[in-house]
């Protein structure tokens, strides 16, 4: 037991000396947290913008552009002329563009028929642009009934429900904690094993009275605790700078911690027996997490991935760790109802020590 403490706080020391590593692995994930919360964090809402030529100048056509102003489901602007509404649309300013030709008022004055209002799109975009087009049929449709006086039999009652509202920083910051996990475990572990190895330190360890598994306790509890404070700490800078907030338990965020910690530990240390020396082990460990960075849904939700590629998403261990930190964080879920990503990464983390207690090596 005096040994475990020993090694434990000799970790730690190491951590607390290598102050450089220490700030820098702590700074990448925030400053990415922030970087990309700022850009596209905001909300999940889609804009639409149009902009409308009125060539009629009437008080038909003013009232027509003035549902368009009022609706809030598109921002509009005004252009001068068709040409350089056209122009908006090509380069991505906007897009749609209303034209209310002349001769709009008059036909609406006499009702003598359907007036036809062209509305410009760009092809490329057709997916924004059909969103805007139901929109915009949907006023005109609209206005159009009011002008006939029609009075329809059968009637829409809309009824709103709120929803939860995620926005994408809310899902990016769980992201972000997995992958800081996975970076300072598995990448971490197998460098410093490495180096110690080829300096000999293990080699000396092995010649004492310590064992195993007191010298791979004491490398876990001093990640535990390193990894709990920087996972604190970007929750914390999180909830100061978004207004992030953790929704379930506490322990439950705790526990998923540990988990992940332990899980991407094991792959540490199977990196670690493979690795010839320092020098390989990080390109390993790089080979396997850049992968996972994308493979695991830390940037973006993994069911918007291929159909083939959900097989193996499914069984990888960020995309379960990242999912249980969204789950608890954002939704409350409890421990009990996430039994398969506490499965899955118990699975990972049992194998995964097992594969490693076969490859470690001492010198």
């Amino acid at each position: 037991m005096r040994a475990y403490g020993q090694l434990t706080l000799a970790q730690l020391r190491i951590f607390a000396r290598n102050k450089q590593v220490l700030f820098f692995t702590l700074l990448f994930p925030v400053i990415l947290m922030v970087a990309l919360g700022s850009f596209v964090g905001g909300g999940n809402t889609m804009s639409l913008t149009a902009g409308i030529v009125d060539k009629d100048d009437s008080g038909p056509s003013k009232d027509l552009k003035a549902l368009f102003d009022k609706n809030e489901g598109i921002e509009t602007s005004d252009y001068g002329s068709v040409k350089e509404g056209k122009q908006a649309v090509e380069n991505g300013d906007i897009q749609l563009l209303i034209e209310i030709p002349k001769g709009y008022g008059d036909s609406i004055d006499a009702r003598d028929g359907a007036f036809s209002v062209p509305v410009y799109y760009n092809e490329k975009n057709l997916t924004t642009a059909e969103l805007g087009l139901t929109v915009v049929n949907g006023v005109i449709d609209q206005y159009s009934k009011e002008l006939a006086g029609y009075e329809p039999l059968v009637t829409v009652e809309k009824v709103g429900i709120e929803a939860l509202n995620i926005r994408y920083i809310d899902f990016l910051v769980p992201g972000i904690v997995a992958m800081m996990i996975m970076s300072n475990n598995m990448n971490g572990v197998a460098g410093q094993i490495s180096a110690w190895r080829e300096r000999g330190i293990l080699r000396r360890m092995q010649g004492t009275r310590l064992k195993a598994s007191t010298f791979i306790a004491a490398q876990i509890t001093a990640r535990l605790l390193l990894n709990g404070t920087q996972a604190l700490l970007v929750v914390l800078i999180a909830n100061l700078i978004f207004d992030i907030n953790v929704a379930g338990s506490w322990l439950a965020l705790i526990f998923f911690i540990v988990l992940g910690t332990l899980a991407f530990m094991a792959l540490g240390f199977i990196i670690a027996g493979m690795a010839k020396n320092p020098e390989s082990a990080g390109p390993i460990a790089g080979f396997v997490s850049f992968p996972l960075l994308f493979l695991g849904g830390v940037f973006f939700p993994i069911s918007n991935m291929p159909d083939f590629i959900q097989p193996i998403v499914k069984i990888l261990p960020i995309a379960h760790l990242a999912s249980a930190l969204r789950e608890t964080m954002n939704l409350g879920t409890s421990i009990m109802a996430l039994g398969t990503e506490t499965l899955i990464l118990g699975a990972w983390l049992v194998g995964g020590f097992m594969i490693a207690s076969w490859v470690f090596k001492w010198e």
